[in-house]
């Protein structure tokens, strides 16, 4: 007969720690992260990472570093929303950078006003159709149609012609990339509309990333098509046996992810007043870096939004605790390379793990 072990009230040691959610360990290393980087600060630097050391401000924490974390982290955090449920359903999207940058483009093309200090516009990219100082709407709508669309043809080619999904997603990476340098030549478009600067203004990046993952950790937690991620990422074969429509899940789960990238694109072109070609670059990279992080699995069928939401905040403190330590940006890229391969690690030794209590 098979021993049990037991703990207190009778619950076995191996029910308390499935009981145990797996987000507190990532949030576990963030605190850790913080707390490194608060000794650093006050044994090298003689400064707070997290509190606030000015006289002449009040408050006790370090509120503009808190708030830089978290806006230097929004845009992609709506990305790694949509490349979670991507990678929990058992594919990859390598196109979501590449999303950005077409997006940005084509949707602030559509939000410019008509006239610069009493001159026509010189950037209008269509000033003489008369498509200016449209109202808001319109270039969000016209966004959301290019992930839309971008999101069915990865999604499409991934269910119907059973491509592998890095393959497909990092043909729409390069063909996405390409129609942002093609859509105005190479040069970037400018001077939004009030409205639609107003979306990426202040803390309302944050506002829309944190909106976005409550919605999607909801979706995710409690309803079918949250299950059929899971289902499908823990076993297609099965999944499919019980009824589940592989292909046309495949596919939706792809354009939820291309339209979340195109709401980042729309974030960020109207907090920067302009959008570019290179706009989005190793964004796709972030994401999954972030989701892995947050407890993802590469394998397809574990994690959860929340857990993404903390990796991104590890993401963030990592990058602004560089700066608070006044360490070159180069370095930054370097360790966010070693983050990214770190994160692979760390996914496979979980999952060694995980076999081994099976």
């Amino acid at each position: 007969m098979a021993q049990t072990s037991h703990g207190v009230g009778g619950l076995s040691y191996d029910a308390k720690k499935r009981a145990w959610p797996a987000e507190f360990n990532v949030f576990l290393a963030l605190v850790i992260l913080v707390v490194v980087f608060e000794l650093i600060g006050r044994i090298f630097l003689g400064d707070s990472f997290l509190f606030n050391t000015r006289s002449d401000v009040s408050g006790i924490f370090n509120e503009a570093r808190l708030q830089i974390i978290i806006l230097q982290v929004s845009i992609v955090g709506i990305i790694a929303i949509g490349v979670t449920q991507v990678i929990i359903c058992g594919g990859i999207d390598l196109s979501s950078g590449s999303i950005v940058g077409a997006t940005a483009m084509i949707a602030m093309s559509f939000a410019q006003v008509a006239t610069v200090n009493g001159n026509p516009n010189p950037k209008a990219m269509f000033l003489a159709q008369g498509w200016t100082d449209l109202p808001v709407i319109v270039p969000v709508l016209v966004a959301i149609g290019c992930g839309l669309l971008a999101g069915l043809v990865n999604g499409s080619l991934i269910a119907y012609t059973r491509i592998p999904p890095f393959i497909a997603t990092l043909g729409m990476m390069v063909t996405a990339r390409g129609i942002a340098k093609w859509w105005s030549k190479g040069q970037p478009i400018s001077f939004p509309t009030d409205s639609f600067a107003a979306i990426g203004k202040g803390l309302m990046p944050v506002i829309i990333f944190l909106s976005l993952a409550v919605l999607f950790q909801l979706i995710m937690t409690y309803t079918r098509y949250g299950k059929h991620c899971y289902a499908i990422g823990s076993n297609e074969d099965a999944a499919r046996m019980s009824g589940i429509k592989i292909a046309n899940h495949k596919i939706l789960v792809y354009v939820i992810a291309g339209v979340l990238a195109a709401l980042a694109a729309v974030v960020l072109s109207s907090k920067n007043l302009t959008a570019q070609s290179g706009m989005g670059v190793m964004y796709e990279l972030d994401a999954i870096a972030m989701a892995v992080i947050g407890g993802v699995s590469l394998s397809g069928g574990r994690g959860s939004i929340v857990g993404t939401v903390i990796g991104s905040l590890i993401f963030g403190v990592i990058i602004s605790g560089f700066t608070f330590l006044r360490l070159d940006a180069y370095y930054q890229e370097m360790v966010k390379g070693v983050i990214i391969v770190g994160a692979v690690v760390l996914d496979q030794w979980r999952q060694r793990l995980r076999a081994l209590r099976a």
